[in-house]
Parts: C-alpha cells; structure tokens; sequence
C-alpha cells in the first residue's frame, strides 16, 4: 500500500527513467500537480510539450487537450492519462454541422474555441483561447464571425469587440453553467469583502457581476498579485484549492460548490503511476489529414495572437 507521498516519489522516479513529461491541467487535483513539470491551460500546456526533449508526453486533462499536444509533437508519443477524460463542449458539435454552417453564412470566417475535437478543428479558419480570443477576434481580417461552441464565451468576445459581427452557436461547458446568480448573491452575502472573480464560460448574467473576468491562468494570475485579501472564485473548485497553497496569506471561496468538471477529475495519482509504469493511459492516434487541418488551424492562432 502506497501512501501519497510514496506514490508520487515512484511517479517522480519512473517519468526519469521512461523519458516522460508530464503535463497537468490547471483544473487537476493538486496531488498530480506536485509531480507535473508544467502545470497550465490547454494550449500553453502543448506549447511546453513542444519544447520539451522527452519523446513520451503524458496528458493529465481532456481527450482534446491530448490531441492538441500530438498535434504539435507529431514525432512523440502522447498520453491521455484516462480514457474516460472527456469533454463535453467539445463533442457538442461535430465537422458536418460546421460544413452546413459554412455553407449557410459562406462569407463568414469561423473561430472554435480550442476546447474542439482535432476533427471540427480542421473545419475551422482559426483557434482562441478564452485568453487570446478577444486579441485574436480582433485581429482576423473578415468582419463576420461564426464562434464555436461556447455562447457564453462569445457573447463576453463579441462584447469585447463590438467592431466584429459576431454569430454564436448555443452551446458551452456543462461545468460553468451551473452557476447562477443566485450563487452570486448567497456568495457576496456570505463574503461581503471578497472579490468575485469568473471565467468567461460561466452566464453572461452572472459575469456582469464579477469583479474580474478572465481564463483560469488569468484568475490566478490576479488573485496572486492583488492588494485584496478575500477572493470568490467563479470557475472550476480545483482552482480555490491550488490557490490556497500559492497564497496561504489570502482566502478563497468556490462561487459555487457544484462548479465541479467530473471530467478533470476522473483522473487519479494511481492514473498517472499506471502511465509512467507504461502500463497505462491511451496512446492518441489521429490521421495525418486531421493533424495537418487542425494543425492550420491552431497555427494561425499563434500568427494572429
């Protein structure tokens, strides 16, 4: 029987001797953080896996995510570490409803959010991330705007950028839309002094109401540097956790305690020891066509943000 500690030393020691790197979500439980080497968004994430020299790459998040780092590391081996990790959004479409919509509105560029299957991606002219899509909306040439899958998202870009003409798709993460702003109120009369910081997938109603809008690196990111002590945090619950390592001198607060991905955290630290024994996880496969799609589409995210 392993304890934690125990468990992560034997993660730590055979990700050495197998050449593994080890990525993990921001959204992972913070046991599997403490034996990542990169720990971040999706993208970022892939960017790092790019860089690094080990040919095998283990991905603690999303079947997405996973695809993404193979697309940009064709030549290594990459790991989901579970199965079961899905996404919601990014099922909620599929390439053939792209197609129709192209078809429908043809002088219109179409933007997916990275949370997407490689296969929609290979549909779509360009990719955001909730940190980059307002920069990257901005900078796309074409006026009209199709914006997949998060309406939600959308609607906070579209609102950024009222220049662009932008058409959105209902849909979004299953995870952010259970917050309500009834959330909103029992939160603020709870911790009346706290700020209340959201991502951008949650409501447009209940993001009027925070005092920070931004990606999940974004939220860290200013409850790390702020003056204020006490802070509400509008996204997934991992995030209150990881910040309260990071910043034991401040609180913080989950806006809501069913603002939890099921997804994310059906990956365990016995997970990860299984992958970097090799005897677990998925290898990702995908065919050259979709790499190279989706490739083009990613790629023109880094031109144009």
């Amino acid at each position: 029987m392993y304890s934690t500690r125990e468990m992560q030393d034997k993660i730590l020691q055979l990700k050495k001797e197998n050449d593994i790197c080890i990525l993990a979500h921001a959204y992972q439980s913070h046991d599997i953080w403490e034996v990542a080497d990169y720990v971040g968004d999706s993208y970022g994430l892939s960017l790092q896996a790019a860089k690094s020299p080990c040919k095998t790459v283990l991905m603690c998040g999303v079947r997405f995510m996973a695809e993404t780092v193979k697309i940009l590391s064709p030549e290594k081996k990459v790991l989901l570490s579970n199965s079961q990790a899905e996404c919601p959004m990014a099922d909620q479409m599929d390439a053939d409803l792209v197609r129709q919509m192209k078809a429908q509105y043809p002088d219109y560029a179409v933007a997916a959010y990275i949370n997407t299957t490689s296969e929609l991606k290979t549909e779509c002219d360009v990719c955001v991330t909730s940190s980059s899509a307002v920069k990257i909306i901005r900078n796309l040439e074409n006026p009209n705007i199709i914006f997949i899958p998060d309406c939600n998202l959308g609607s906070w870009v579209s609102n950024q950028v009222p220049e662009k003409n932008i058409r959105l798709v209902h849909g979004g993460c299953p995870t952010h839309v259970r917050v309500s702003v009834k959330d909103v109120e029992k939160a603020r009369a709870l911790h009346p002094e706290a700020l209340l910081l959201v991502h951008p997938e949650c409501l447009p109603e209940v993001a009027k109401q925070a005092d920070y809008i931004g990606s999940t690196t974004g939220i860290m990111d200013f409850a790390k540097n702020s003056d204020a002590k006490e802070f509400i945090i509008g996204t997934e619950n991992s995030i209150v956790q990881h910040l309260q390592f990071d910043c034991p001198d401040k609180d913080f607060y989950p806006l809501s305690k069913d603002c939890v991905c099921h997804n994310m955290k059906a990956t365990t630290l016995a997970d990860v020891l299984k992958c970097v024994s090799l005897t677990g996880g998925e290898e990702i496969i995908l065919p050259e066509e979709v790499m190279t799609g989706a490739r083009r589409c990613l790629d023109t995210m880094l031109t144009l943000g």
